[in-house]
């Protein structure tokens, strides 16, 4: 199963050429990654809600007990991604379950891909490592597998070079 995660463009984020910056990419990746996996703050009401990311189980911020760090991240770029004024799409997976690490696996598209006619512009995986607040380490709790477990599949797959 895979989290699909609206991302909207900005004018911005074009190059020279007309297409999403190489750099403004790990953004779009970035943006997505926290709206699936970091829960929202606690609101005045007492609750904290996430109801269309039931994977968002990991507190921000510098008091958590529990951070991330990015170990390793890849794109393939498979066209260019020019401006456009509806969100992108992000859809996130779990690529791989680790001890204390994870790789998140993307595929950036024009629309949803349950949308016909949707468009691949790139693929890309992140391995990040949960650590504690001294930054070693820490193995994946518990209520995070739980969360995570259902939206494990294969990995993203990506062209090798030799």
């Amino acid at each position: 199963m895979r989290i699909e995660v609206p991302v909207q463009l900005r004018w911005s984020d074009l190059d020279a050429y007309g297409h999403v910056n190489n750099a403004i990419m790990l953004r779009l990746l970035e943006e997505a990654r926290i709206s699936a996996f970091w829960s929202h703050p606690v609101g005045t009401d007492g609750v904290r809600a996430d109801p269309d990311f039931p994977t968002a189980v990991l507190d921000a911020g510098p008091d958590a007990d529990l951070h991330t760090l990015i170990a390793r991240q890849e794109i393939e770029y498979l066209r260019p991604l020019g401006y456009q004024r509806t969100p992108v799409t992000v859809e996130l997976w779990v690529g791989h379950l680790g001890g204390a690490s994870l790789d998140v696996c993307y595929e950036v598209r024009d629309r949803p891909s349950s949308v016909e006619g949707s468009v691949v512009y790139a693929r890309a995986v992140t391995t990040v490592v949960l650590v504690d607040r001294s930054g070693s380490p820490t193995r994946i709790g518990p209520d995070e597998r739980a969360a995570w477990q259902p939206y494990v599949e294969a990995p993203v797959p990506m062209r090798r070079r030799p």
